[in-house]
């Protein structure tokens, strides 16, 4: 982790306990604990991880979808645009 972290003056960040990391919000910051501090979290700190992991898998789902669902639009506006002009 970097000794230093760009903030912006009014923010009002959530500080990680164990390296002392800002984060945004308290979701975030679960992660961060699940990920980087596992051997040292209690269960209700772990029940926050496990809750912000299934909620940011469920995002991650939905954002590779559209995009995949981009990309096959792009590929067949593609495909259909050289074959009216080819």
């Amino acid at each position: 982790m970097p000794a230093e972290y760009d903030l912006p003056p009014d923010a009002e960040p959530v500080v990680c306990a164990h390296c002392g990391a800002p984060f945004a919000d308290a979701e975030l910051l679960a992660l961060h604990r699940g990920i980087d501090h596992a051997d040292a979290l209690d269960e209700s700190e772990r029940d926050a991880f496990e809750e912000a992991y299934e909620s940011e898998e469920k995002r991650l789902r939905v954002f590779r979808l559209k995009a995949l669902g981009a990309l096959v639009l792009l590929y067949f506006g593609l495909v259909m645009t050289y074959s009216v002009f080819a």
